[in-house]
């Protein structure tokens, strides 16, 4: 017997929320649904991005620096840098490098006594802010010659219209329908002697796609020391 030759299964929104809600023990049967499953979905994927790294939702940045500026906005949807570089002689393959730039808190940046020194960038000092996050550079570029390149964590796209697919990868797919079941469930009066066995599911299905999701290459990790 044949198979079919192809891979590329996806689901939109409303199959999503209809799976959601037949495992939740109903079937979806209005605008509401839909809509409260909208809802429902966000807030699940904030809950991820809570709880550490997407690699999907990992992108590279750039930001060009301006001579005597210190602070620069971030995309709105960021989250986090992961990876920071000063990037000099950009494009000159004779002289192009990218030199590190280590990441100070908010104590640190405060203590600097002059914030007006001017040279090549060693240190930034990232605001998370509610809107969008800034970043901030010390020493203050001497020149316009220098490119921040970094590495972020941006947000999982919000729940579209019924016809959007998620954002996110197909191996999310079971937990997302799992987890989204779950609180489907935590809604619905009739369904609550339901809700142990769909979130015992979900925390299954998060930590086999957590676990799945993540660097196959050794790694060293470094904490960030602070000193009072």
């Amino acid at each position: 017997m044949a198979t079919s030759g192809t891979t590329a299964f996806n689901m939109d929104f409303t199959e999503i929320a209809e799976e959601a809600f037949e495992r939740a023990g109903r079937e979806m049967r209005s605008g509401y649904d839909l809509r409260t499953a909208r809802r429902s979905m966000n807030l699940l994927t904030i809950e991820w991005q809570n709880r550490g790294i997407n690699m999907w939702t990992i992108d590279e940045g750039t930001i060009n620096l301006v001579k005597g500026q210190t602070q620069y906005d971030l995309p709105a949807d960021t989250i986090d840098l992961l990876e920071h570089q000063i990037r000099t002689g950009s494009g000159n393959t004779a002289t192009q490098s990218d030199l590190t730039i280590s990441r100070i808190s908010v104590s640190t940046y405060a203590s600097i006594p002059n914030k007006l020194t001017q040279g090549r960038p060693i240190q930034l000092y990232i605001e998370r802010l509610r809107d969008a996050p800034k970043v901030n550079i010390w020493p203050i570029p001497d020149n316009n010659d220098y490119v921040l390149y970094y590495w972020r964590m941006r947000r999982i796209q919000d729940a579209g219209t019924g016809v959007d697919t998620a954002d996110m990868n197909f191996r999310f797919f079971p937990c997302l329908v799992a987890g989204l079941a779950y609180y489907i469930a935590m809604k619905l009066p009739e369904m609550v002697d339901r809700v142990p066995m769909l979130k015992a599911v979900y925390d299954e299905q998060f930590e086999m796609a957590a676990g799945e999701d993540r660097e196959k290459t050794s790694a060293r990790f470094a904490p960030r020391i602070g000193y009072v």
